[in-house]
């Protein structure tokens, strides 16, 4: 029974009607009969008006019992509906459960007054590891979840206050230990859940895994920290100006005069020069696309370019800003920063990549890399290619006698020499120790040879200087290969022109020997 129905059960209800109807039945047949004995004695009526009151019995008892019946039956007819209503509402919660909360995109679990798991959807299954089947009925899961005893009793507390006060709880953030071990934060709301009777029954619980959004978040704080930190503490101009090609300034910060070499008034209509032709004219028409792309797209617009100082020099810099309308007119605003210094380390980190800090030349790894192209280059369209290695002859005695200092000014001064007198196309690198090479696209091996000569003859004819003011005469051992007589890659190329270069030596050294 629900709370507040007093109503006694089938079999009181049916013994109290069984005895109002025996009473009645009794009070009937008691004054019907003195009644029809005193109205018909001594006449011939008795035994009729004797049958007429049974009828009348009859018929009065059928009337009651019809009444009784019908509202009976109308009573079970409504609660037959109500039933049906019932199964078919368990039905549709049941479909509810499988199409919505189970497959929710968002952790649903509810929980009883003991912290046990009564449901758990997909998406908890999905974020925490733990299947239904796992953590239904239990509150282990929690242990699993939040191994840390103390963090853990702060989260039961929490699910705690939710059940004791009944009010809900919003944006409750916790840290998960899924199964796999890894952990994820996951934002939690919750409410008590009620019984039939209005009773707390448990807790439910929806959460949403945070863990991604947290953490682009905190890259996107830590990057504005990191822009507001630079912007902070690096040269730069700020600036309002006309969306036109000399980019007319409307306002310019004090940073412009370390910038620019003018002072603000001096840019600002453009009194004395436009700030536009202080920028280098292909880098101003590449900024000009990108800015009108921006204003197109509604977003902000970032880009570098060389700016002419007004002492005479060219340094890189940086600006970002976005469009604004004021007063109906468009009009960009933004920063502009120095970053020169880092333009010059960014070039010097290009160059320490691919050049020898010796000699300039390029490396070994840079060499490989475009040689590797050139002969691919060669082979795809069938033009010449030539290759010669030089070796100093004798370079362990001139660091013997001289001394290793001097043999690093001997490589420097060789390396030079080389580097002026070979063509614009032509490129050369420090393969390793005193041995350097030359690449010569579009020359044939002849030709190569007849450049390979004139070099050995150059490097025999000419003192290379050294530390302290003297100087070292050297000779050079060259070998000489070309594509495709002498292989047609790379390594074969190399090969041929080492072979080549060692018999060179061989042959009495200061020659040139053709793979």
């Amino acid at each position: 029974m629900t709370q507040g129905d007093n109503r006694p059960g089938a079999a009181g209800r049916a013994a109290r009607f069984a005895l109002i109807y025996a009473f009645l039945g009794i009070l009937w047949i008691g004054f019907s009969d003195q009644a029809v004995d005193w109205l018909f004695a001594g006449t011939g009526m008795l035994t009729t008006a004797q049958t007429i009151k049974g009828w009348l019995f009859v018929a009065a008892t059928a009337t009651i019992f019809f009444i009784i019946l019908r509202g009976q039956f109308r009573r079970d007819s409504v609660k037959l509906a109500e039933r049906e209503g019932q199964r078919r509402d368990l039905e549709g919660l049941s479909q509810f459960r499988e199409a919505v909360i189970d497959n929710a995109s968002i952790w649903i679990n509810v929980v009883d007054r003991e912290g046990r798991v009564t449901l758990w959807n997909t998406a908890a299954e999905q974020i925490s590891g733990y299947t239904r089947d796992e953590v239904l009925g239990s509150a282990a899961v929690w242990d699993w979840l939040y191994p840390e005893a103390a963090y853990q009793a702060r989260v039961m507390a929490a699910i705690r206050d939710t059940f004791a006060r009944g009010e809900d709880l919003n944006d409750f953030e916790t840290r998960i230990t899924a199964r796999e071990g890894a952990e994820r934060l996951i934002c939690w709301s919750s409410r008590r859940l009620y019984d039939s009777d209005g009773g707390p029954l448990g807790v439910v619980a929806i959460g949403s895994d945070v863990t991604r959004s947290r953490e682009m978040e905190q890259a996107l704080e830590e990057r504005e920290r990191e822009l507001a930190t630079l912007m902070a503490n690096l040269p730069g101009m700020a600036y309002r100006c006309l969306n036109d090609d000399s980019w007319t300034m409307k306002y310019v910060s004090e940073g412009c005069r370390a910038l620019t070499g003018y002072a603000p008034e001096e840019l600002i209509d453009n009194q004395v020069v436009a700030f536009g032709a202080l920028v280098r004219p292909d880098d101003l028409a590449a900024a000009i696309a990108e800015i009108q792309r921006a204003i197109a797209e509604q977003r902000p617009y970032a880009f570098e370019y060389r700016l002419h100082h007004r002492a005479g020099h060219e340094l890189w810099v940086w600006e970002q800003g976005r469009a604004e309308q004021v007063a109906g007119e468009t009009r960009l605003e933004g920063i502009v920063m120095d970053i020169d210094q880092r333009k010059q380390m960014e070039q010097a980190l290009a160059a320490l990549a691919i050049r020898d800090p010796l000699t300039g030349l390029y490396n070994r790894r840079e060499f490989d890399q475009q040689f590797a192209e050139e002969v691919e280059r060669a082979r795809r369209y069938q033009r010449p290619l030539a290759l010669i290695w030089l070796d100093v002859d004798e370079f362990k005695a001139i660091n013997d006698t001289h001394g290793h200092l001097a043999g690093d000014d001997v490589l420097r001064a060789l390396a030079g020499l080389v580097r002026d007198n070979i063509r614009n196309v032509d490129y050369a690198a420090r393969y390793g120790g005193e041995e350097l090479a030359v690449v010569m696209p579009e020359m044939t091996s002849a030709e190569a040879e007849e450049g390979a000569l004139r070099l050995r003859d150059l490097v025999a004819s000419r003192p290379l200087p050294v530390e302290g003011g003297g100087d070292v005469r050297v000779t050079v051992s060259i070998g000489v290969a070309a594509f495709p007589e002498h292989g047609d890659s790379a390594e074969d190329l190399l090969a041929a022109a080492d072979t080549a270069m060692y018999a060179a030596k061989r042959s009495g050294r200061n020659r040139v020997r053709l793979a």
